[in-house]
């Protein structure tokens, strides 16, 4: 087991990941290979990991291909679906046919085939149209900021519609700036300093909403890390999942490190008692 990984409560969950070859589906898929059983839906033509092949199987087949993600389903516990244009310049023709019509082609797969839960990457971008100064809370409006961010609002608004009235547990993920620790530690980088979310943060945090047992119905978690600050609070993810980030970006980036800010600057709940 890796150091990055905490003991899954359940050894034996059948997942389906689609997007397995992209950046967050690749680690996922490299990290957890001992936790879960993995179907790995990669799309034709895209290349693929060498080391992706030993996680479990791959699959090949398209967003667009309603029938063959039904075949997918069959026999699975949760699906995690990945897949997307991940672009925020992406225009409408591609958000509608991947990100919108892609995922309800997923969602409802899995609800025929009688899969326990769907979780979604959903994305900042999805309240990136809140000012800079305001930190975004599970329960705020959708405000996205360009139409990748509007496909992404569209898809939680069916994850709860497929819960709700579908029976299909569906919790989704605003996922942040997905980078390594290496990446933080870059001084240039310091632009992400409330949207980072490490890659083992986010494996835990995918991890947690894949072994959940509660009985959610519908949730919207937010993908961040410890961060002193945070564009989106996490607060939720900590309380009901037991998410428990290990990285702050402040610790981490050299032209933050001698400021001391997780011991100087008090957290936005943090409250003076009156004199």
């Amino acid at each position: 087991m890796t150091p990055d990984c905490p003991a899954s409560t359940d050894q034996t969950r059948h997942v389906l990941v689609t997007g397995a070859a992209g950046r967050i589906g690749s680690y996922f898929c490299s990290h957890y290979a001992k936790h879960y059983t993995l179907r790995m839906m990669v799309r034709p033509g895209k290349d693929v990991p060498e080391d992706l092949a030993a996680c479990g199987e791959i699959v090949r087949a398209d967003l667009a291909d309603a029938d063959a993600l039904r075949r997918l389903c069959a026999d699975i516990d949760t699906v995690v679906h990945l897949a997307a244009n991940p672009s925020p310049r992406a225009e409408w023709k591609d958000v509608l046919e991947t990100n919108i019509v892609g995922t309800y082609h997923v969602m409802e797969a899995a609800r025929e085939a009688g899969c326990r839960r769907v979780v979604y990457a959903s994305s900042i971008h999805a309240v990136s149209g809140y000012p800079i100064g305001f930190q975004v809370h599970e329960d705020e409006p959708v405000n996205p900021g360009d139409l990748y961010g509007v496909s992404k609002c569209f898809s939680e608004a069916l994850g709860r519609y497929m819960a709700t009235q579908k029976d299909l547990s569906v919790i989704a993920i605003r996922i942040g700036s997905f980078q390594s620790v290496d990446a933080a530690k870059d001084p240039d980088r310091v632009t992400m300093m409330n949207t980072f979310v490490s890659r083992r943060d986010l494996g835990q945090l995918l991890q947690r909403c894949i072994d959940d047992d509660s009985g959610i119905g519908f949730a919207v978690f937010h993908g961040l890390s410890n961060n002193r600050f945070n564009r989106m609070d996490i607060t939720d993810a900590q309380e009901q999942i037991g998410y428990n980030p290990q990285d702050d970006f402040t610790e981490e980036n050299p032209a933050l490190q001698s400021l001391d800010l997780r011991d100087k600057v008090r957290p936005h709940s943090d409250r003076e008692k009156e004199p």
